[in-house]
């Protein structure tokens, strides 16, 4: 009997089931053969039972997998989480449903024939193979094919509040307001305990020490995360401060749905404060990104656009030092300067040198005439000559001359027709060389 993880759907097809128990019949590879007769051979221990390597039992763990005639061929449904495209072409990432998660592997050559263009969120079905990754000591779907099965129940829940809250103006952009370009106070909400805040001070101190931070810890992951942040966000209220950090690190959908809660993104739009997201990565977009007056792709990012960079403006202070210093030297420059412009425009505006340049531009404008003219005069040949073989072509006498005749009545009508004569009709045959009289004989109209 096999154990499947509550709500992680596991599809076996063309398998015999008896009392509600899987039939699996266990088919022994050469290696857990080889493993059981060396157990078998070996003389009893006199310190205890026979010690495995981690090794050995992973491979020992990996051909029962591979020998399970059900866990070679099954299909499981779930939703997508922490997608990873390496330079490698493969693909890694989650399949969870609310209660457990397994990890999954597309390998380059699998990936490239895929049909669907994974993200996360994405509920899917995918069939493949389980087996064990020894190094880890993890068990995985090696995924040979996969199809969608909508989108998943916590991307759809992110979906339809994003679209309630949009529709009631919450993320409108002239609720935005300006960040100051100088804070003297910042505050920020985030763990106490996590990377991002060390990533955010670091930041800080480096662009502008001249700041005073106040933290405002905050769960930042949890059932007990949105009110937490909704309490952190009033603490700052009160102090003050010019701009307000909401951060955390990366993660998947459910670890950064604290900050698609209702509650908190309503906490956000009504903050006094003007607020700036760095919450996940720079692919990861939260409700509360939406509702902020300014988005960070992450939470360094967020600390970048709070503050100007002290580094810009000592630069930006000795560019204005030298400026001032250069100041007089330019303005006592500045007649020579004036001077030796006005004596290289009048030499570019004299008379002599505008005559030399009309001179060579006439020069040049006969030779362009010259040239066209040829051109054009060899063009209209061309076209006599092509419209005389035309002529030719098409002239009567030309028809004639390959042993053809224009026959007339005796009225000078052309003849078309038996029925324009009658024999004894004198009538006149016209060839390439002259005109021919003949009588007619006989008549013999065609069938």
């Amino acid at each position: 009997m096999i154990s499947v993880p509550d709500r992680l759907s596991l599809i076996v097809t063309k398998k015999p089931v008896f009392n509600g128990m899987v039939n699996i019949p266990i088919r022994l590879t050469l290696f857990m053969v080889e493993g059981i007769l060396n157990l078998l051979m070996e003389k009893p221990q006199l310190f205890g039972p026979r010690i495995l390597s981690v090794t050995d039992l992973s491979r020992y763990l990996r051909a029962l997998m591979e020998s399970d005639e059900i866990l070679r061929d099954v299909w499981v449904s779930g939703e997508i989480s922490n997608l990873s495209r390496p330079a490698s072409g493969h693909i890694y990432f989650t399949l969870k449903d609310p209660t457990a998660g397994l990890r999954c592997v597309i390998w380059r050559t699998n990936a490239a024939r895929l049909m669907v263009n994974l993200r996360d969120g994405q509920a899917v079905e995918a069939h493949g193979a389980i087996s064990l990754y020894e190094r880890d000591g993890t068990y995985q779907l090696y995924i040979d094919s996969l199809r969608l099965a909508g989108e998943g129940w916590l991307y759809q829940e992110f979906l339809r509040l994003k679209a309630r809250l949009e529709a009631e103006g919450l993320f409108d952009m002239e609720r935005k307001r300006p960040i100051p370009a100088f804070p003297r106070k910042i505050g920020i909400v985030t763990s106490a305990t996590g990377a991002a805040l060390q990533d955010i001070l670091n930041t800080l101190t480096g662009r502008f020490p001249l700041a005073e931070v106040i933290l405002s810890p905050a769960a930042v992951q949890g059932d007990e995360a949105p009110p937490a942040l909704i309490r952190a966000l009033k603490r700052l209220e009160s102090a003050k401060p010019d701009v307000i950090l909401v951060a955390r690190g990366g993660g998947s959908l459910e670890d950064l749905w604290a900050f698609n809660d209702e509650t908190v993104v309503r906490a956000i739009a009504a903050c006094s404060i003007p607020i700036i997201t760095g919450i996940g990565h720079e692919t990861d977009f939260t409700l509360a990104d939406f509702a902020a007056d300014l988005r960070a792709p992450t939470p360094t990012g967020a600390a970048v656009l709070a503050t100007p960079d002290a580094a810009e403006l000592r630069t930006a202070l000795g560019s204005q030092l030298l400026h001032l210093d250069s100041a007089v030297s330019a303005i006592l420059t500045a007649s020579r300067r004036d001077s030796s412009d006005m004596q290289q425009r009048l030499v570019r505006l004299s008379p002599q040198r505008m005559v030399q340049e009309d001179r060579q531009r006439l020069d040049d404008n006969l030779e362009r005439a010259r040239r066209g003219l040829a051109a054009s005069m060899l063009l209209r040949r061309a076209r006599v000559d092509g419209l005389a073989s035309r002529l030719g072509a098409l002239s009567p006498l030309a028809v004639l001359q390959r042993g053809y005749a224009v026959v007339r009545a005796p009225d000078g009508r052309i003849l078309h027709t038996v029925q324009q004569v009658q024999p004894g009709d004198e009538i006149t045959a016209t060839v390439h060389d002259g005109d021919v009289t003949a009588r007619v004989q006989k008549i013999s109209p065609s069938q």
